[in-house]
């Protein structure tokens, strides 16, 4: 079979295209024929060594796919050979077989395509586990969502007007906010023509936002807290525009929470809740309440220049590869 490998850490380029042989899976994992396998962030931090974990060379990146069931291990009871399902991992998925951990493999609803189903778990589990367990958002409260036009960014829009929060969409270009327009939001911020700051002080008539949805973090995360409300909630997502280094009094000053969120390793500490949100999802998505938006698509080939995309910030919503 055909997989995209790393061989040694580095950027988008480095990555080959070569015929390997996947073994057979382990007890608790299944073999996935993969059909589509979306990008995300971590994708580009895992090949550079950047990220939490690090899988020993060579391996595949992409970790959100979508496929059919080609075996299963000896210990794996909910699923079956023939299955189309999704989930997600860590790595493996840019490829054309991938073994998985069962743990994180859902069957697939007949209402989702294997494109928006390999869309759907980490950008809307990542979401949803961030707005509902960790901020605990309320209705008529007010949500500021930073790279508002990224996958988990366009996720957090929909789950938080599902919520009945107002939500103010921030991005870094007026097409991205458009598109955030159009997914729902009710207000929104070019922060890089726009003083992120004062226009969420504005737009809150001067309260600040009681949740704050940050996937981006660099000098976007100081101005955003700095317009966090009394008692709001601020949440670590991710940071790709760096690791932002937080004057602590003021969180003092605000009576704010400053809250991780690791959708990941909630999902491997709480399987239980995990499943019962992505059923949740799952009942959502079917009654057309959550619609991924796919941007573009890309072949096993066009891998690197997926990976470059998203780290040079020309994705909106999600992108796929498809083996």
């Amino acid at each position: 079979m055909k997989a995209v490998l790393c061989k040694e850490l580095g950027p988008p380029s480095k990555l080959v295209v070569e015929d390997i042989t996947l073994p057979t899976p382990g007890p608790k994992e299944v073999k996935v024929e993969v059909k589509a396998c979306s990008v995300n962030y971590p994708d580009t931090l895992i090949i550079q060594g950047l990220y939490q974990f690090k899988p020993e060379l060579p391996f595949s990146p992409g970790g959100d796919f979508a496929g059919i069931v080609k075996e299963v291990g000896a210990e794996v009871k909910h699923l079956k050979a023939g299955d189309e399902v999704f989930g997600a991992g860590s790595f493996g998925g840019f490829a054309e077989e991938a073994n998985v951990n069962a743990a994180m493999v859902f069957p697939k609803p007949p209402s989702m395509d294997f494109k928006i189903a390999a869309s759907f778990l980490m950008a809307y589990g990542t979401s949803h586990h961030a707005l509902k367990d960790r901020a605990k958002l309320k209705e008529g409260e007010t949500l500021c969502i930073l790279g508002a036009s990224g996958g988990v960014g366009m996720a957090a829009i929909e789950l938080g007007k599902l919520t009945g929060a107002r939500v103010i969409a921030c991005a870094s270009t007026d097409e991205k906010l458009t598109l955030c327009k159009k997914l729902g939001a009710d207000e929104t911020i070019n922060y890089t023509t726009e003083n992120l700051k004062a226009r969420i002080k504005e737009l809150t008539g001067g309260k600040g936002a009681d949740v704050v949805y940050d996937p981006v973090g660099g000098d976007y995360t100081e101005a955003a807290l700095r317009a966090t409300a009394w008692e709001g909630r601020f949440l670590i997502v991710g940071f790709p525009g760096g690791i932002a280094k937080i004057p602590m009094n003021l969180p003092l000053l605000k009576g704010c929470d400053i809250v991780g969120v690791f959708w990941g390793r909630f999902a491997q500490m709480n399987s239980g809740e995990n499943i019962k949100n992505t059923m949740q999802l799952i009942q959502w998505h079917g009654e057309g309440k959550l619609k991924p938006h796919i941007d573009r698509e890309y072949s096993l080939e066009e891998a690197p220049k997926a990976l470059e995309d998203m780290i040079n910030r020309k994705v909106k919503g999600k992108v796929v590869v498809v083996p």
